[in-house]
C-alpha cells in the first residue's frame, strides 16, 4: 500500500476489522518510513460486474458513488444521518447484484432509491422522484403528493393489515 503522505510502498498494519457485515475489512496501517498513520478498506469486487443502461440507451459501469450523491442531493439539509444514507445504497446494490446478472436499467435504480428513501423521509423522496420521475408541473407533484396522502409509507416490520390499501 502507498502511503498517502509519503509516497513510500513499506507499511505495517496495526489493526484489521470486518466492517458492513463482514463485507469490507478497514485496516489500519503506519508507515515505517513516516511513521504517520492511515486506514485503508479492503472490499470483494464483485465477479459480474452491472451494467445500467440509461435512458438515452448508452451503458455505463453501476457506480455506488453515482447513487449515493443522487441520495444526498435529495436528503438535502434534511436530519438524516450520513450512515443511512450509506446504507440505502448499500441495500440497494446488493439487491441489484442479487437480482440482475448484467444489465439493469436507470429507471429500476431510481424505483429503488425512491421505495427506500419513502420510509425514511418524505421530503427526500419527493425531492429524488422529482427528478426521477421527471416531474416539471405543479400538477403532477400534487399528484405525486396526493399518492402519498392516500398510502402513508409502509413501516418496517409491520404487517399490511387492510389489503385494500
Amino acid at each position: 500500500m502507498i502511503c498517502p503522505y509519503c509516497s513510500s510502498n513499506k507499511d505495517k498494519v496495526i489493526d484489521s476489522r470486518s466492517t458492513e457485515g463482514g463485507a469490507v475489512i478497514r485496516r489500519r496501517r503506519e508507515c515505517l518510513k513516516c511513521e504517520r498513520r492511515y486506514t485503508t478498506y479492503e472490499r470483494v469486487e464483485q465477479a459480474s460486474r452491472l451494467t445500467v443502461i440509461k435512458k438515452d440507451g448508452t451503458r455505463v459501469p453501476f457506480d455506488r458513488e453515482n447513487v449515493l450523491r443522487g441520495v444526498r442531493a435529495a436528503c438535502g439539509k434534511r436530519p438524516i444521518s450520513e450512515e443511512i444514507k450509506r446504507r440505502v445504497v448499500e441495500e440497494i446494490e446488493d439487491e441489484l447484484h442479487s437480482e440482475y446478472e448484467r444489465e439493469v436499467s436507470s429507471a429500476i435504480v431510481g424505483e429503488r432509491v425512491m421505495f427506500k428513501l419513502r420510509p425514511i423521509d418524505l421530503i427526500a423522496y419527493i425531492r429524488f422522484a422529482t427528478e426521477h420521475l421527471q416531474l416539471s408541473t405543479l400538477e403532477e407533484i400534487r399528484a405525486e403528493l396526493d399518492t402519498l396522502r392516500e398510502r402513508p409509507p409502509d413501516v418496517a416490520n409491520q404487517e399490511v393489515l387492510f389489503e385494500g390499501r
